[in-house]
């Protein structure tokens, strides 16, 4: 069984807690590093060509302009294929209630076609909100399994169950 994580972060200032702090690694960053341990999957981090601006407000400017545009973001050093995997993690952190533009590009380049796909949300309080849904719309011929929402503020205290969810999956 070929595992992949591929996940979308962003370190920088985030929203934790109420307030705006600068953090050295993301919060997705953080979860898709435990699967891999856990899974001994390969970690794939899906990059913007024009990243999102390290000042909190300002990158949540650029992440609702391009949710209004609809956008698709280009991606630097994208894998080539997705064939050799069977299982793929999927990290993103909730951004207006929805995927990041960018793993909407991510989704769209490739078929997922008998893959299954487990995807794992950060956020501070909104959920997965639609972002299950966009991911079974993309990805018509995938089999979208139980995800893992994890408060990104608390990410570093997330081992016991991110250990628990990776296990019942790969049980």
């Amino acid at each position: 069984m070929n595992i992949l994580i591929a996940y979308f972060s962003r370190a920088g200032e985030n929203y934790r807690n109420g307030d705006v702090i600068f953090l050295e690694e993301g919060n997705t960053e953080i979860i898709a590093k435990k699967i891999a341990v856990i899974s001994d999957g390969e970690l794939f981090q899906i990059k913007q060509t024009v990243p999102y601006s390290d000042d909190y407000q300002t990158c949540v400017d650029e992440s609702k302009e391009d949710k209004a545009k609809n956008a698709r973001p280009e991606l630097v050093d994208c894998i080539a294929s997705i064939d050799e995997y069977d299982i793929i993690f999927l990290g993103y952190p909730n951004y207006w209630g929805s995927l990041p533009m960018c793993v909407m590009t991510f989704l769209e380049k490739f078929d997922f076609t008998g893959k299954k796909i487990y995807p794992f949300c950060t956020h501070e309080g909104s959920g997965f909100g639609h972002s299950i849904n966009e991911i079974k719309n993309i990805c018509p011929g995938a089999n979208v399994g139980s995800g893992l929402s994890v408060i990104g503020s608390e990410a570093q205290d997330y081992n016991v169950a991110v250990r628990n969810w990776v296990d019942s999956i790969l049980k």
